[in-house]
């Protein structure tokens, strides 16, 4: 028996990635306030360094290194005996127009937000399998209902990522492991701060033809974070604990009344949608 199986009977674990800012780091307080033993992963370890302070067990991990997610994984199954749950929160926001996005940018954004989740539960799996029990929450985004123009690559990865929760929450439910898909709208955090970089600064080719797009992008990331509905990281993570911690989570959870109503856009006609977003270019033009 693994050295922490005892402590498991009476403590749960969970791992958590992208620790070091915003929604991760206040789902790190959340666990850890409710007495589970966490796992806080960041790719920078200075950044989480009061989160050890605060109790949590912390790990370095870039979801983008499978060296790395094997060797946290079987770290904790070694220490624990057991992961009751796992956390993918680490993620960004590669904006601009589709034409202006080089491929290599949008293999990048995928490695982070889709195969990064993905390769974590594989790594996860077969111990909660085991155990018959377990639960993966993924943190997703309104933007994985409804894409918008200057946001197709990263709305496109969290598409692909509600996807993939979607099948995998019917292949493993047989074997007692649930899978909860976390959709928040937009949330007081750096993220917009951190998605202007992407747009401006970090290999974004600008052609010229999209200048209402990136106008338009511009007006959003002003009211992203700080917009009406905005809620505060602890908000999201108290979603995720709960889902972690439900006998029976549901599917999907959409944090606040923003992400509520968010999601609810992606049930109107495609001509309704489109005439919205033309509406909003003459407000921004």
């Amino acid at each position: 028996m693994p050295a922490g199986a005892d402590r498991r009977r009476v403590q749960k674990t969970v791992l958590i990635t992208g620790c070091s800012s915003g929604i991760g780091r206040a789902t790190a307080h959340a666990f850890n306030d409710e007495g589970w033993t966490v796992y806080a992963t960041a790719r920078n370890p200075a950044d989480i360094e009061t989160l050890g302070e605060a109790g949590c067990t912390l790990a370095t991990l870039d979801v983008t290194d499978q060296e790395d997610v094997d060797r946290v994984v079987d770290r904790i199954l070694d220490e624990e005996g057991a992961i009751d749950a796992l956390v993918n929160n680490a993620g960004y926001g590669q904006y601009g127009p589709i034409e202006d996005v080089p491929a290599e940018k949008v293999h990048e954004q995928f490695d982070v937000n889709v195969y990064g989740p993905h390769r974590l539960t594989r790594a996860v799996l077969p111990a909660m399998r085991r155990e018959r029990d377990g639960t993966i929450v993924n943190v997703s985004s309104v933007a994985g209902r409804v894409s918008f123009p200057g946001g197709g690559v990263y709305a496109g990865s969290k598409f692909a990522l509600e996807a993939m929760s979607d099948a995998l929450r019917n292949e493993v439910r047989e074997f007692g492991v649930d899978v909860v898909v976390v959709e928040p709208g937009s949330v007081r955090t750096a993220f917009w701060d951190r998605a202007s970089r992407e747009v401006e600064l970090e290999g974004v080719e600008r052609s010229g033809a999209y200048e209402d797009v990136y106008a338009l992008f511009e007006d959003l990331r002003l009211v992203g974070g700080d917009g009406p509905g905005a809620v505060e990281p602890s908000v999201v993570a108290a979603e995720v604990l709960n889902a972690a911690s439900a006998t029976k989570p549901p599917a999907r959870v959409q944090p606040g009344t923003a992400g509520r109503l968010g999601v609810l856009a992606r049930l109107l006609p495609d001509a309704l949608r489109d005439g919205a977003f033309d509406l909003i270019r003459k407000f921004t033009s």
